[in-house]
């Protein structure tokens, strides 16, 4: 099977062309793919019913979300911890850091889900997503946001001739794009195995300046949301990925070099573990509701009454402050001061630096620690 050729050009450099996209042969998987496709389908209807019965789903999602973006951006080169986004976020940390390359990631991903609830996935808004990600963001050279380049890019070295991988020239770029749409719309594979391939192939044309891999990793779950396997987006493959980084760019590798099952076997396994680290986060995160929900209940009515209302923010943004506290649950300074209070008593809320006496900031610790274990 052939997914392209290695073709020198005339510039002295080997490019990568697809060929017409896709192949007939890359349409009938081997019986060993659709098995593990069906188990990795399976544990997504499995993940997507828990999220339906999970209280306060929507607040948990931001969290999922946050986790993604940290590693998608890590893959790239970002320091940032989820940490950092978070307090960013909140307001708390507002010093030089490339934490704000995980805030655009947030941003393009509320962006997508939004967008796709009144407009089709297509080339168009491939082009959109990509605009939300990397306007005013930190990016090493000039991204040109919401464009497919219009000049040779490269993967690695410092030109083409160096390169460790090159896309294919605009002119066959643009030939490729034109595929991918169309098999964006093909309905022939199981939509977990379509979402597979149309990453890697995307990675493979590599259409952006820059972005492509935090845009690509995107599609993902924005694919199997527009697809409806998932009815919330709570599927995110880029920790999987960035534990394996190596060993992910090694098989993108290999579907350049006409192997795609070696890619799909890889993506699965990786559909399947996510899905169960997955699983198990949300029956933690019902546990930890609980036993805090307890705790809250245990106050008198009407701090009891506030203190829940606290929690669901705190599940949707895990670090507050007294003046946080005032602003969005519109608490009076002395009650806010005296509800965090109880929630530290309590070992719900963490100063995060205990060193301080003014402008204190907190974190849900072990809500945090959910995510990033």
């Amino acid at each position: 099977m052939k997914i392209g050729n290695y073709i020198k050009q005339a510039e002295g450099y080997t490019a990568f062309i697809p060929v017409p996209f896709p192949p007939p042969d890359l349409l009938i998987c081997p019986p060993e793919i659709l098995t593990k496709a069906a188990t990795a389908e399976r544990l997504i209807g499995k993940l997507d019913g828990i999220t339906h019965i999970l209280p306060d789903a929507n607040f948990f999602l931001s969290m999922y979300v946050v986790k993604d973006a940290t590693s998608s951006a890590q893959i790239e080169g970002t320091r940032a911890t989820m940490l950092d986004a978070l307090e960013m976020n909140a307001g708390v940390n507002t010093k030089d850091t490339d934490a704000d390359d995980i805030l655009f990631y947030i941003k393009a991903l509320n962006y997508g889900i939004e967008r796709l609830k009144d407009f089709p996935f297509s080339l168009r808004f491939v082009r959109e997503l990509h605009k939300e990600l990397m306007t005013s963001a930190r990016s090493t050279h000039f991204a040109d946001p919401g464009e497919f380049r219009k000049s040779q890019n490269w993967i690695g070295g410092v030109s083409p001739s160096t390169a460790s991988f090159v896309p294919p020239p605009v002119l066959e770029m643009n030939k490729a794009l034109a595929d991918l749409e169309r098999f964006i719309h093909n309905k022939t594979l199981m939509p977990i195995v379509q979402s597979g391939i149309l990453h890697a192939q995307f990675e493979t044309i590599h259409p952006f300046l820059d972005g492509n891999g935090r845009t690509g990793r995107l599609l993902v779950t924005l694919f199997l949301y527009e697809r409806e396997v998932l009815e919330m987006p709570v599927l995110f493959l880029s920790s999987f990925f960035k534990k394996h980084q190596q060993l992910y760019y090694h098989k993108l590798n290999a579907y350049h070099y006409n192997k795609p099952w070696e890619w799909l076997h890889f993506y699965l396994d990786g559909v399947i573990e996510t899905a169960n680290q997955s699983i198990n986060t949300s029956k933690r995160i019902t546990e930890l509701r609980e036993i805090d929900m307890r705790k809250i209940q245990s106050l008198g009515k009407r701090e009891a009454s506030s203190g829940v209302l606290f929690l669901q923010q705190l599940f949707k943004n895990p670090i507050t402050s007294n003046s946080m506290a005032v602003s969005t649950m519109k608490f009076s300074r002395p009650g806010a001061a005296k509800l965090i209070d109880r929630f530290v008593e309590m070992s719900i809320l963490k100063q995060l630096n205990e060193s301080a006496t003014y402008g204190k900031t907190y974190s849900y610790d072990k809500y945090i620690k959910i995510f990033n274990s």
